[in-house]
């Protein structure tokens, strides 16, 4: 029997794709389910972790809001993106991972019954989230186009009212890639600021993007600075997924609560990893790399768009993965997933759960798979799916 919390809480389904692909065992499966990445972690941080591992401080449960050095480090990080300056006493904290950052910020900022608008469709993880501290999604729709996907700004603003908490942003989205821009933050300045909201900005792929343009972050508007809350996480850009390390960072009249809510949820994080998150955030050669693991991405990405041409598949602006519509295949996204996973060996997610048009996708992920490995893909949909 569930507790009522979980009631509307369906799970995320890449968990049990992973699963049936490890469980086969077979070589020839493309795992372009899951958000691993064989790109590995910049050299410093695995050279700096492996020190840790002999130092005596790193093995401890303090201190409880994150080593000094990295909240040094996050807030000089932050600050590069928003043009602010942030106390990295009041104003961070570290948490264990990106996901446990927004739980503990969503449990700081919004009261049960509340609503906290975000896009559509989306990771199914930040939608449960929402609602497992209480909270009701508003979604807001992200429309597939030629050129990808887009977000009305004004539709956006409009979604904003008197019962919303918080508005919870993305960019690039997962799954989707769509990106947000300045126009977006121009419309929700009002409603922000008229209703109290808070803006909470997951940062985990902001530097993930196909168009070589720099962050377009919240924080730097000037009408939303001190109502933006962000989220990072060393997983995505950095690749260091195992390490288990993410900050937030934002005003310190809610940051006590966010910390407060840290030490009743997870009480600390991983103590050898958070040097090397450091260093890694700090090291001058930071943006080459993750320039350069983002034209890995973005290069597989054109092989499986290549290889997919005349499939319904949305083109990302950034990110890991893209989606297939196969509901005008006249598939459901698990009937297509089932098909390709047991005639062509290629693991891949369907979307229900992930908003309310998630129910028409497929995703594919293109962070695990070198591109000499997608050169058959259209051969093996055409098996699965003709």
């Amino acid at each position: 029997m569930r507790v009522s919390r979980l009631q509307h809480i369906p799970g995320i389904g890449v968990d049990r794709v992973g699963d049936a692909a490890d469980a086969a065992g077979d070589p020839r499966f493309l795992r372009l389910e899951n958000l691993d990445t064989d790109v590995p972690p910049p050299a410093i941080a695995r050279e700096v972790t492996h020190a840790a591992v002999e130092r005596d401080d790193a093995n401890s449960y303090l201190p409880f809001q994150g080593h000094r050095e990295l909240r040094e480090a996050v807030a000089a990080h932050v600050g590069a993106a928003t043009g602010r300056r942030y106390d990295p006493e009041t104003e961070c904290v570290s948490v264990a991972g990106g996901l446990n950052g927004v739980l503990n910020v969503l449990l700081a900022t919004v009261e049960p019954g509340r609503e906290v608008v975000i896009c559509d469709p989306v990771y199914a993880g930040l939608v449960n989230r929402i609602r497992l501290a209480g909270g009701i999604p508003r979604h807001v729709r992200c429309v597939p186009g030629p050129l990808g996907w887009a977000t009305d700004p004004d539709e956006l603003a409009a979604a904003i009212g008197p019962w919303t908490a918080a508005v919870l942003l993305m960019s690039p989205v997962m799954p989707t890639g769509a990106v947000l821009a300045a126009e977006h933050f121009d419309a929700i300045a009002g409603p922000v600021n008229r209703h109290g909201v808070w803006v909470i900005y997951d940062a985990a792929m902001e530097r993930i993007r196909f168009d070589g343009l720099p962050v377009a972050h919240p924080g730097a508007h000037p009408d939303l600075a001190s109502r933006t809350i962000t989220v990072g996480s060393a997983s995505k850009e950095l690749r260091m997924i195992g390490w288990r390390v993410g900050w937030v960072a934002g005003p310190a009249s809610i940051m006590g609560d966010v910390h407060l809510v840290g030490l009743t949820n997870v009480v600390c994080q991983v103590g050898i990893a958070q040097q090397a998150v450091a260093a890694a955030l700090r090291d001058p050669a930071a943006a080459e790399d993750i320039a350069a693991a983002t034209r890995v991405w973005r290069q597989r990405c054109e092989v499986i768009l290549a290889q997919l041409a005349g499939y319904p598949c949305i083109r990302p602006a950034g990110g890991w993965s893209l989606l297939i519509d196969t509901a005008s295949m006249g598939l459901t996204p698990e009937e297509a997933s089932r098909r390709l996973f047991s005639r062509s060996q290629v693991a891949a997610t369907p979307m229900s759960g992930w908003g309310p048009s998630g129910g028409s996708y497929l995703r594919l992920v293109f962070s695990n798979e070198p591109a000499e490995r997608l050169t058959d893909l259209r051969a093996r949909f055409d098996a699965a799916l003709r």
